[in-house]
Formats: structure tokens, C-alpha cells, sequence
């Protein structure tokens, strides 16, 4: 009996739902971004909205090398700056139910039992028992959408940290990838260092046999010898070089540098990927970056109505349906069941612009929100366009980079025969061999470049240019 008394007092409070359909505040619409139908440096791109939730895939397996294939799937896995981003978004999904509660009525239960003594002048101590059980509900009645709004905000929030994460996944990503191939290209100018010291080294001992027997001048030899010892400088620094980006990449995938050992591979096969004259539209709508500033704009909005619902009246409804006795056997009798039903209403009449200050602070923030979702378009655009540039101005040159490697090749073959012939002074040697290292050394660091401007690119297009 008890049981269907709560039902109804329940049934009695419901219909009221029915009045809380109004919401105050703005409507939400995307803000709006004035951009070019298409790219500036490569025709056939165009822009449109974003789209995050397109899978961007194993971006990382177009470059066609294992090792860095198994090191990108750790990153989700051991990243620790991944993993904040992973408990930040928990903690906002869970901000999304706690709202989502505030919708639904209160309900509590109360069991009490008592035993107490009574003294008097003219009577004998009297102990008494007595029991209540009690059920209680309570109903913020959402009137002007406040409730609902919170629950959107939150849910825009919750979104906004889940593209968060994704972001920050690829960028630590793209790091790891960056670091890898520069890792990889420090490998082979450290094995090219290593072979021109040998043979350095081997004219130095020639040199130095002639100038015992009198056949060259001393100058001739120290200026091996400097040749020599400029090149042993110059790859030690590259090796410390190498080891600060191996331990970067344990780092990356979560482990101690200590822990972590990348072996030295110089004959490794670098596949730079080449940009498709033609690029779908959806591409740059898959940038996690720009879905989380627009969420935030939507959240931003939802906070200016639940500041103009504070102009207006709240309501709460609550109702309790119990029983007390003395006896606990006739606890839920229908004698001793009692019940109540009331109604409360709150209303600011004088806050002296309280509540309009949070109005004109809820619209400043959303104006802030909309100029930063913006500003990330325009990054976004610029960066790919730098990037689009910046390949086609590094494979010209590398290319003429080649050419200028082959004349520095030809040219050290020339001034060596003519030293070997007595017709030259080593000197003229010396230059043109520092010359066509140099010529070596720069086409690997344009290597390296195009390589992490790829990656760039791919980042910049939210995850690669396949759909």
C-alpha cells in the first residue's frame, strides 16, 4: 500500500515536466569563416567544415617502414601525455551524466528507529520505542532550459576534450616521426663522416710518408691533417645529435632513455611520399584542432543561456510519503502512513547587475571562443599552405643539389690527379674534397627536411591525404 502511494505521489509530480519546454538564450549556429575556394599553392583544394570523426588511419605507414610502424602504435598505449589527455576526457564525460541527473527528480529513503526514557515526579521511567520509514523526492523544475543547457555545454565540452585528445595524440605522432627520420638521417651523415675520416686518414699516412721523405712541403700534410680533424669534429657532433633524438623517441613512446636503444641502420631504404597533384575537400575537415575550438564555441554559447536563466524564477517540487509507530510490526499499516506534497519558488529581485555581469561575461567568452576557432582556421590554412610550398621548393633543391654534387665529385677527381701529377699544391685538393662532403652532408639534411615537411603536411591535412 505504501509502495502505491509513492507511485502516485510520483504520478502527481510528473505532468509538470510538461511545462518545461521554453529554453532561453541564444540558438546555436557555427560561426562563420570567410576562405578561398581552393589552395594558393596547389589547385584542386578547397575547404569545407569540420568533420574529426572521419578515421584518419595509420597515417605513418605511407613512408613503408616497419620500425617506425611498430613505434607509432606505442604511442597511444604508453604515452604519458596521451594518457592525460585520455583521464581529462574521462573526467568530462563523467561531467556529462552528473548533468544529465540534475534533469530527473531527487529520491530518498529515511529508515528511523528510536528508544528513549521519560522521567517524571509522578510517574515511573517510561522507555518507549518508535519507528519511521520515509521516502522523498525533489524536482528542480527546468523552466527555462538552464538544466538542459548544462547538459549541452557539458556534452560540447566533453566532444571539445575528445578532439583534444586526438590532437594531442598526433602531434606526439608526428614528433615521433619527425624524430625518427631525423634520427635516421643523422645515421647516414654520421656512416658518410665515418668513411670520409677513413679516408682522411689513409692520405694523411701517404702524406705524411712523402713529407719524411722530403717529396711535399709540411704544408701539405698539416692541411690534411686539419681536413682530418675537422671531420672527426664534425661527427661527434652529429652523434650527440643522434642520441638526443633517440632518447626524445623514448620519450615518445613511454620509455625511459635508459631503457630504450634504437640500433644504427645507414643503408635504410627513406621513402619520401609524394603530395597528389588533386586532394579531396574533406581533408582538412578531419583536423581534431579545429573541432575542438568550434565545440568550445558551442559550449560558450549554451553558457550564455544559463546565465540569462538567472533572470528568471526556479521551481522545485517535492513530495514525501512515509509511515511512523510506535510498534515496528504496524510500521506500513495504512494508520500510520503519512505524506506530504509541496511546491517552492525562488526569485531575485535585486542582485545590483549581478546577474547581468555573468550575461555580459558568458557573451565576451563566447566571443573569444568564436575569434580563437577562427584563428585556428586561418593557422591551419597557413600551415598547409607553407607546407605545399615548401615541398615543391625543396625537391628543386635537391635536384639542383645533385648537380652540384656531381661537379663537386668531378672536380675533386681533377684536382686530385693533378696533385698526384706534381702540378698543384694539396691545398686546392683539400678544398674541393671539404667541398664535395659538403655537397654530401646538405642533399641528406634536404633529405631530413623533406621527410619532416611531409609529416608536417600530413598533420596539417588532419591525418594524411587518403580518405
Amino acid at each position: 500500500m505504501l509502495k502505491n502511494k509513492i507511485v502516485q505521489s510520483l504520478c502527481v509530480l510528473l505532468p509538470v515536466y510538461a511545462l518545461t519546454g521554453c529554453m532561453v538564450g541564444p540558438t546555436y549556429q557555427a560561426p562563420q569563416v570567410s576562405m578561398p575556394v581552393q589552395y594558393k599553392s596547389l589547385a584542386g583544394w578547397k575547404v569545407a567544415e569540420p568533420k574529426d570523426t572521419v578515421a584518419r588511419g595509420a597515417w605513418w605507414e605511407v613512408y613503408q617502414d616497419p620500425i617506425l610502424n611498430q613505434l607509432e602504435q606505442q604511442v597511444q598505449l604508453s604515452n604519458q601525455n596521451v594518457a592525460q589527455y585520455v583521464a581529462k576526457y574521462q573526467q568530462a564525460m563523467a561531467l556529462v551524466s552528473s548533468s544529465k541527473s540534475s534533469l530527473l527528480p531527487s529520491v530518498t529513503a529515511t529508515p528511523t528507529a528510536t528508544r528513549a526514557q521519560k522521567t517524571s515526579s509522578s510517574s515511573s521511567d517510561r522507555v518507549s520505542n518508535s519507528y519511521a520509514a520515509s521516502v522523498g523526492a525533489s524536482w528542480e523544475l527546468d523552466l527555462w532550459g538552464k538544466l538542459r543547457r548544462q547538459v549541452d555545454e557539458n556534452k560540447a565540452s566533453a566532444v571539445a576534450s575528445e578532439a583534444d585528445l586526438a590532437n594531442a595524440t598526433l602531434s606526439i605522432q608526428s614528433s615521433l616521426a619527425q624524430s625518427y627520420f631525423a634520427l635516421r638521417i643523422l645515421d647516414q651523415r654520421i656512416d658518410l663522416y665515418a668513411h670520409t675520416i677513413t679516408i682522411y686518414e689513409k692520405y694523411c699516412r701517404v702524406l705524411e710518408a712523402k713529407y719524411k721523405e722530403g717529396m711535399i712541403a709540411k704544408s701539405d700534410l698539416t692541411q690534411a691533417q686539419q681536413s682530418l680533424y675537422s671531420a672527426q669534429a664534425s661527427k661527434e657532433d652529429l652523434t650527440w645529435q643522434r642520441a638526443q633524438y633517440e632518447h626524445a623517441i623514448a620519450v615518445f613512446v613511454g620509455k625511459a632513455p635508459a631503457e630504450f636503444d634504437l640500433a644504427k641502420q645507414v643503408s635504410l631504404k627513406l621513402y619520401v611520399p609524394n603530395v597528389p597533384n588533386t586532394l579531396p575537400s574533406e581533408l582538412l575537415e578531419r583536423r581534431p584542432d579545429i573541432a575542438a575550438a568550434e565545440r568550445r564555441v558551442a559550449a560558450a554559447n549554451e553558457a550564455i543561456g544559463i546565465a540569462i536563466a538567472g533572470y528568471f524564477p526556479s521551481l522545485s517540487l517535492s513530495g514525501s510519503l512515509g509511515s511512523s509507530s510506535s510498534h515496528f510490526s504496524q510500521l506500513f499499516s495504512a494508520s500510520t502512513a503519512i505524506w506530504s506534497l509541496g511546491a517552492s519558488a525562488s526569485q531575485t529581485l535585486l542582485d545590483f547587475g549581478a546577474n547581468k555581469a555573468k550575461v555580459a561575461s558568458s557573451r565576451a567568452a563566447y566571443d573569444e571562443t568564436v575569434a580563437s576557432y577562427r584563428q585556428t582556421v586561418l593557422d591551419a590554412m597557413q600551415t598547409v599552405e607553407d607546407s605545399l610550398v615548401k615541398s615543391g621548393s625543396l625537391q628543386l633543391q635537391l635536384q639542383a643539389q645533385q648537380k652540384a654534387l656531381q661537379a663537386a665529385t668531378e672536380s675533386a677527381r681533377i684536382y686530385r690527379n693533378q696533385y698526384d701529377e706534381g702540378m698543384i699544391d694539396y691545398a686546392n685538393v683539400a678544398t674541393t674534397e671539404a667541398t664535395r662532403l659538403s655537397s654530401q652532408q646538405s642533399i641528406l639534411q634536404t633529405q631530413s627536411t623533406q621527410l619532416q615537411n611531409s609529416v608536417a603536411l600530413i598533420v596539417a591535412l588532419g591525418g594524411g591525404w587518403h580518405h
